[in-house]
């Protein structure tokens, strides 16, 4: 879940093997307990990933023409990380709620995640 409009995560999810739920309202958010505060952003663990994405940012705004990121986002700023693994039934199999902006799981933690939630034989 991300607390973002579904065509602002589109373009950074397409290629992942596993779907992703955009939650602009926050909805979900308060239903799973995930929290906001300003540790998201001041835990210096996220600052590197803070830094490449200003870079990044940077760099297609210069390059590419593209528009200047709001600097008041739908949702806010300060969105702690929360991942969920959920079965096709809806039960929730695995869960982590983040620390910080980027504390969350890799892809690979989700596949492995999602191999040993599996029935032997099956993927979920």
């Amino acid at each position: 879940m991300f607390h973002s409009q579904a065509d602002d995560v589109r373009p950074h999810t397409a290629d992942l093997p596993f779907a992703v739920i955009a939650d602009p309202d926050k909805r979900l958010y308060l239903e799973f307990g995930v929290e906001s505060s300003p540790r998201a952003l001041i835990d210096p663990r996220a600052w590197p990933s803070i830094l490449r994405g200003v870079l990044h940012s940077s760099v297609s705004i210069v390059r590419d023409r593209r528009p200047v990121p709001s600097l008041t986002p739908h949702g806010g700023r300060f969105g702690l990380p929360a991942d969920f693994l959920i079965a096709r039934d809806g039960r929730v199999l695995a869960c982590k709620y983040g620390t910080h902006a980027d504390d969350h799981w890799s892809v690979d933690e989700v596949v492995a995640l999602a191999r040993e939630a599996a029935p032997q034989g099956h993927a979920e």
